[in-house]
């Protein structure tokens, strides 16, 4: 495990990406199309900007609550709309961009 996390934040550096950032980034790289779509830095770019605005909106209970839930959503889709990211992808996206976001919003709010 420790092995897998010290080539997770190597692969992170050398894409210059932060390890939140690179977590978002494999949550919308997960599928291989929009990779080929969009191109690996067009993805990098969108990776930091939900970063950024689920930062700035996590509450402590965001992931019970379902009106909070459904703002954070909104959040993503906007974000992947302006970026231009396949609409055929975009709700697996989402979802993945947020279960991501349940993750490292503990170390947020913390």
């Amino acid at each position: 495990m420790a092995k897998d996390l010290r080539a997770a934040q190597a692969r992170g550096e050398a894409e210059g990406l932060s390890q939140d950032e690179l977590a978002f980034y494999d949550a919308l790289a997960e599928n291989e199309s929009a990779v080929e779509v969009m191109g690996s830095d067009e993805l990098k770019v969108i990776a930091h900007e939900p970063l950024v605005k689920l930062q700035g909106n996590v509450t402590v209970d965001w992931a019970h609550r379902e009106s909070a839930r459904a703002k954070m959503r909104v959040l993503v889709k906007r974000i992947l709309k302006k970026y231009g990211y396949p609409p055929d992808l975009q709700a697996a996206a989402v979802q993945t961009v947020l279960a991501q976001a349940e993750v490292w919003s503990k170390s947020w709010v913390a």
